[in-house]
């Protein structure tokens, strides 16, 4: 028998991990990235950015999750990680870089609070901010592009870091 949102037999959770997106400024991204972050049990997700905004179009895809996430919109996302790092966070990016490791090979070794940089729609995580941060990771990909929509990489990302972080 299929369950149901009544009969679901999920345990609530939440995890030390803030989501910090980077200009990611598409409606339906947004309300996906809110899903994904309810879904996960994930304590934060942090905008940065000139051009975010909650409308009609996020709320159609959010399913009210917004409702249940704390968030909050920030311009600059240099101070953004600065704060969370001064606070203790292990900072790790979602980006494909010449030094990142496979997710599937990374190992969380720490039990500090975590924050997933998610960058630009366009441009991915700026080298400024890699320099930012303990870690940087990417997901494997066997086709022909060479990058994937930031909602499903994320989701890949927080399958992987809250699996290691209930073990």
């Amino acid at each position: 028998m299929q369950l149901t949102h009544q009969n679901r037999n999920f345990k609530q959770q939440k995890h030390s991990i803030t989501l910090v997106c980077d200009n990611i400024t598409n409606a339906p991204n947004i309300g996906s990235l809110f899903r994904i972050a309810d879904a996960f049990g994930i304590e934060e997700v942090v905008f940065c950015g000139e051009n975010v905004t909650l409308g009609k179009r996020m709320t159609k895809t959010s399913r009210s999750t917004e409702n249940y996430i704390d968030h909050r919109f920030e311009t600059d996302i240099n101070t953004v990680v600065d704060e969370l790092k001064s606070r203790g966070n292990y900072v790790i990016a979602l980006e494909i870089t010449e030094t990142s490791t496979n997710l599937s090979e990374f190992e969380l070794k720490t039990k500090q609070p975590i924050t997933l940089i998610l960058g630009d729609e366009n441009f991915g995580v700026s080298e400024t901010l890699l320099k930012q941060c303990d870690a940087t990771v990417q997901i494997n990909m066997y086709g022909n592009n060479s990058s994937m929509n930031v909602v499903q990489a994320t989701s890949i990302a927080l399958y992987e870091l809250t699996k290691q972080l209930n073990s």
